[in-house]
């Protein structure tokens, strides 16, 4: 020991104490000792780590076994079936076909004689198709071209292999333009590609005037271009443009079909200017030569010229919704326990947005209002806060969107009828501070001056006063001072200036609306007696002169107002019971006699005046209240 010693130098500072060396019997144990904690650290960290079930999924796996499936199939091994396509034979294994494709399935388990044959023969495929369809089976992959689209969905379609259909409906879509979109509707409708058939037709009614000049247009069939141009949706930036399209296509059938009506009652003839009817419409040979399609131009020349008694509800009238105008309904004063107001708001029934027009020159309420055939509103009449009666005429500019003062009535009324009738607006009856009226008074634009003609047979307040077929028709209205209604319905024939009792309606009614729609003169609401308002609604047939009842509304409502939209019918506003303001709008929809709540006023209110008006798009401003 003592040769391996080695010699330290220490400074004077101080020598460093060395550790008390070790006994030798002391050395085992302490080995002993960090030997036995290793292996107890070793135990504990397999405990920790120990699963007693491990889920392993191969990422792989799967394109492994079809792989090998594939390897097998084009070595031909283990294959138990062979699909023939004209004189070609694919072998397969059923398993992997049945697993990929359900009609596949359907055909090897169900029963049928194609479930123990080896040959398999399969119709209206082309073989490249199958080929394709058998190279997805086995690798999951496969090529979609514009030269193999349709007939590889067609294959796809068939055998019901969805993913390969709907993967070729996307490649459809991404090259849709305006010389295909035609084409890919029709093949995707006949695929029942619902879907894609939908967003083609929506793509050509937007690119209508592009498509027209294209070679597709002419092809279609006749059934198809008339689902076309009825569309509301149709983009054009006129009605001409859809007559032209149609006179087109005519032109280029080998076969002229054996009516031009069938076409031509899908064109909204009363959208054309007058000028193109006479000069264009009424020359073209397919239109004189039918007596329909010249039914068709005298209902186009009517509207234009007799502008007070068009149809709003009519398909031909309506306008689509490209057009550079919207119908709306106008909504025009009114009062609720607290105020009258001034507010003039028109309500898109569409997007069910309400936007405001300029205010009224004044607050009031329990006044008349009428829309003329050259789009112009008429509002006479009413009562103002202080509770007394105006003879004043306004009338609103939509151009101009500015209400302008006319020459006044001849007398105050509020609670009044106003009507349009054959270009002239009628005052009828009213309220005059003192008494009851029955003096009508009649508003000629053309000369802004009013006059007087024959008086009602009855004084009546708050009438529901329609015009229908060249006559004036007064339903109901109140007779006594506790506002009781009643049921006599008066006629004014402007031809022979005589007043007429017509048959009575079923119920007596004060403060109800009314408006015409589909032919019928209906009346809803009102004052029904001295316990109760209603909801009960009926209809007049005048060529029958009989009322009838019909759905009742949701809710009661006296005072009202109401106006016709697209063959429908809406009631606005008016009174539940005493001081109770309705703010919902109601809608009747006469083809299934059923009404439903459609939308919401601003604020509750009743003895609101209401009117369809035809207003540019642009117009309005979102709802602000009017001071």
């Amino acid at each position: 020991m003592a040769e391996n010693r080695r010699s330290y130098a220490w400074p004077e500072a101080g020598v460093p104490r060395l550790p008390r060396p070790l006994l030798p019997q002391q050395v085992p144990e302490v080995q002993l000792q960090v030997a036995e904690v290793s292996t107890i650290e070793e135990e504990n960290t397999r405990e920790d780590n120990s699963i007693e079930e491990l889920e392993f999924r191969g990422d792989t796996h799967a394109d492994i076994i079809l792989d090998g499936l594939n390897k097998l199939r084009k070595e031909n091994t283990f294959t138990d079936v062979r699909i023939k396509v004209e004189e070609q034979e694919f072998p397969a294994h059923r398993c992997v076909l049945s697993s990929f494709s359900p009609y596949f399935r359907a055909m090897f388990t169900a029963g049928l004689a194609e479930s123990d044959m080896e040959v398999v023969p399969l119709q209206g495929v082309e073989p490249d198709m199958i080929r394709n369809l058998l190279e997805f089976a086995y690798t999951g992959s496969i090529s979609i071209t514009k030269h193999n689209v349709q007939n590889l969905l067609s294959a796809a379609n068939l055998l019901e292999v969805l993913e390969v259909r709907d993967a070729c409906c996307q490649f459809l879509d991404r090259n849709m333009d305006e010389t295909n979109c035609l084409g890919i509707h029709c093949f995707a409708e006949v695929h029942a590609c619902t879907e894609l058939m939908h967003r083609a037709k929506a793509f050509l009614l937007q690119h209508f005037q592009d498509i027209v000049d294209g070679d597709e247009f002419n092809t279609i069939s006749e059934s198809k271009l008339v689902e076309i141009i009825s569309s509301d949706q149709l983009v054009v930036d006129k009605e001409e443009t859809v007559f032209y399209a149609c006179l087109s296509w005519l032109q280029a059938q080998e076969r002229v079909p054996k009516c031009f009506y069938n076409i031509l009652e899908h064109v909204r003839l009363p959208l054309l200017s007058p000028y193109f009817i006479h000069d264009v419409v009424e020359r073209t040979a397919a239109v004189t030569e039918s007596a329909e399609c010249r039914r068709l131009v005298d209902e186009a020349k009517t509207f234009h010229l007799l502008p007070d008694r068009r149809d709003s509800g009519g398909e031909r009238t309506r306008p689509r919704m490209s057009a550079g105008t919207t119908q709306v309904i106008v909504a025009v004063g009114g009062e609720d326990d607290k105020v009258v107001m001034r507010s003039v708001e028109f309500w898109d029934i569409v997007t069910g947005a309400w936007k405001t027009l300029a205010c009224l020159p004044f607050a009031v309420s329990k006044h008349g209002l009428v829309v003329s055939g050259h789009g112009k509103l008429y509002m006479a009449g009413g009562e103002y806060p202080d509770g007394s009666a105006s003879r004043a005429m306004w009338r609103y500019d939509p151009v101009l969107n500015a209400w302008h003062e006319m020459a006044g009535m001849n007398v105050c009324r509020s609670e009044l009828g106003l009507v349009m009738l054959d270009g002239c607006v009628y005052a009828v009856g009213g309220w005059e501070g003192r008494s009851r009226l029955d003096s009508v008074e009649r508003y000629d634009p053309e000369t802004n001056s009013w006059q007087f003609i024959p008086p009602l047979k009855m004084a009546v307040t708050s009438p529901a006063v329609v015009a229908y077929d060249g006559a004036l028709y007064v339903t109901g209205g109140a007779i006594l001072e506790d506002g009781d209604g009643i049921e006599l319905v008066q006629r004014y024939d402007n031809k022979t200036g005589y007043w007429t009792e017509m048959a009575s309606m079923l119920i007596p009614r004060s403060g109800s609306a009314a408006c015409v729609l589909g032919g019928y003169i209906y009346v809803v609401g009102g004052w029904h007696a001295s316990t109760e308002n209603t909801n009960k609604v009926e209809r007049y047939d005048v060529a029958r002169n009989k009322w009838e009842f019909v759905g009742c509304m949701c809710e009661r409502r006296y005072r009202p107002a109401a106006a016709a939209v697209g063959g429908r019918m809406y009631v606005l506003g008016g009174e539940e019971g005493l001081d109770r303001h309705h703010d919902t709008i109601e809608v009747y929809d006469p083809d299934s006699d059923t009404w439903s709540i459609s939308g919401y006023l601003t604020s509750s209110r009743s003895w609101l005046s209401a009117a369809t008006l035809s207003i540019r798009k642009d117009m309005g401003r979102e709802r602000m209240p009017c001071s």
